[in-house]
């Protein structure tokens, strides 16, 4: 079972939201190299390409936990159980789920040796919601803003409701959704130390797609690892 950072540990996990599996691998490749720890196939690019982009991570980053985006809302235990069938490290459910399916989710991943991050989205009461996933066995707490809300509502921001969370919870937070640069390093002080890297900077803000080149990325990311760790 991969193991969680300390309080004071900070990881860095890159959002590959991306469609296809080559151009997954990639980037992954240049992250890797950068210093990046976990990589996550997000939800786009298990939509697009299946289980079977879970497992090319795997196969070719063994040394790497890697984070299935899953947003499991039914069928918690069955596809935790693909999911780490394709080597999974980490399975996210909604917490919009019901309590059955979350704890479904977590009976399986505890049979098979992983972990469960319980995303908040669209949560009526953040610190509640925090407090519920961490009484129901989740073992990290993912704060997000939406593509869709960002979309609609650009001025609101995941800062806006994240302290909530990390006063919900003693668990290990994680922040996504929009966050620019220039506010990743303050995450870790806030109480959200498993750092994502994702949109604007490694997807499109319009698109499924890199936002970047992947030799900038690269420069980009190692300087951000180097910050942070």
């Amino acid at each position: 079972m991969t193991d969680l950072p300390a309080n004071d540990g900070i990881t860095v996990q890159i959002s590959l939201d991306l469609t296809s599996i080559d151009e997954a691998l990639a980037v992954a490749d240049v992250a890797v190299r950068a210093g990046v720890q976990w990589l996550e196939a997000g939800t786009p690019l298990i939509l697009a390409e299946g289980i079977r982009a879970i497992r090319a991570l795997h196969d070719t980053f063994p040394a790497h936990p890697i984070v299935a985006d899953l947003k499991i809302m039914d069928g918690g235990g069955l596809e935790t159980d693909l999911a780490a069938d394709a080597g999974a490290s980490f399975v996210v459910v909604m917490s919009r789920a019901t309590d059955a399916t979350v704890r479904a989710v977590v009976r399986a991943a505890r049979n098979r040796g992983i972990r469960v991050m319980a995303d908040i989205l669209g949560a009526d009461d953040y610190r509640a919601e925090a407090r519920r996933m961490e009484d129901l066995g989740a073992d990290v707490v993912i704060a997000h803003l939406g593509f869709d809300e960002r979309a609609e509502a650009s001025r609101r921001s995941v800062f806006d409701f994240l302290p909530d969370v990390i006063a919900g919870t003693s668990l290990p937070v994680q922040a996504v959704g929009g966050i620019r640069l220039s506010d990743l390093p303050r995450l870790p002080g806030l109480g959200a130390p498993l750092v994502v890297v994702g949109a604007p900077l490694v997807i499109s803000a319009e698109a499924f797609s890199p936002a970047v080149d992947l030799r900038t990325l690269g420069e980009i990311l190692a300087e951000l690892v180097q910050s942070l760790t």
